[in-house]
């Protein structure tokens, strides 16, 4: 197997596939982050054909559309007509129709994944895979060890099935992460403990698991990420770019709130450092 992407998400992903016995060449474009995957059992490559040549699946799990197309390209003429190529990545409508294209004779999966690290780590990952009914065996014994839950929604990859519901359901992630973040900067700002405000919630209906991840990340101060502010303002634009004439007015706030907050230093952060948009001027 070739696996492009070993980042934040990838490389727990890569892990639990070796974990699981598959023979994983990896490549990674700073490969420091690849070559910590070496004393799991992978094989670092050098390029993205040298981690496909002689493979039978591709994945990718890159952080954008480009990247994803520059390495599909280099990736795909090393692997045999048919292999399936799992693209489990959030690249946007748009990137899923290059990426079929770049595919060619290879078997595209458009299958991006919703979960954080956390879940990439315990292997607990959601897939929102769309295929050909002929690659879904093969393709379940990937996404089985990287998911809990795999959801078929369409045969046809470049349509994008998988695509959609993710920036979906990521609109209601990204809202909820900023939703929590303003109501502890409120909270705060009358004057009121940030965590009497997780207590408030906690086991009513408006209760939400995710809210105490992210609240707990910034009452703590602890932003590690699991998701970056930069990263999230990429799925948020993704998320504009296919909405077209549709509005959105909650996800174009969340939009800015994720510029403000990379341009105030916390790109490299958590998405929860968006709750630091509260605070930050407007700019640009």
């Amino acid at each position: 197997m070739a696996f492009l992407g070993t980042g934040t998400m990838g490389a727990p992903m890569a892990r639990n596939l070796l974990a699981r016995g598959f023979a994983v060449r990896a490549w990674n474009r700073t490969r420091s982050r690849a070559e910590e995957l070496a004393a799991d059992g992978a094989t670092i490559a050098d390029s993205p054909a040298d981690a496909a040549r002689g493979a039978d699946v591709l994945v990718t799990m890159l952080l954008d559309a480009e990247s994803t197309a520059a390495a599909g390209r280099a990736a795909a003429p090393e692997l045999p007509a048919g292999a399936p190529w799992l693209q489990m990545a959030t690249i946007g409508l748009a990137g899923i129709t290059e990426i079929a294209e770049i595919a060619g004779e290879l078997t595209l999966v458009d299958a991006p994944v919703l979960g954080t690290r956390g879940p990439a780590v315990q292997g607990t990952l959601t897939v929102l895979a769309a295929g050909p009914e002929q690659i879904r065996d093969q393709a379940a014994e990937v996404f089985d060890a990287v998911g809990a839950r795999t959801l078929w929604l369409g045969s046809d990859a470049a349509h994008g099935d998988g695509t959609r519901l993710k920036l979906a359901a990521n609109n209601w992630v990204l809202s909820l992460t900023n939703a929590v973040g303003e109501s502890i900067a409120l909270a705060e700002t009358l004057g009121v403990r940030p965590q009497l405000f997780l207590d408030a919630i906690s086991g009513g209906a408006v209760d939400s698991p995710y809210a105490h991840i992210k609240g707990g990340a910034i009452v703590s101060g602890d932003y590690t990420p699991s998701f970056t502010v930069s990263g999230a303002h990429k799925d948020a634009s993704l998320i504009a770019e296919a909405a077209g004439e549709l509005r959105l007015d909650v996800a174009e706030a969340v939009r800015e709130r994720f510029r403000r907050a990379a341009e105030a230093g916390h790109a490299n952060e958590d998405m929860a450092a968006a709750y630091f948009a509260s605070f930050a001027g407007e700019s640009g």
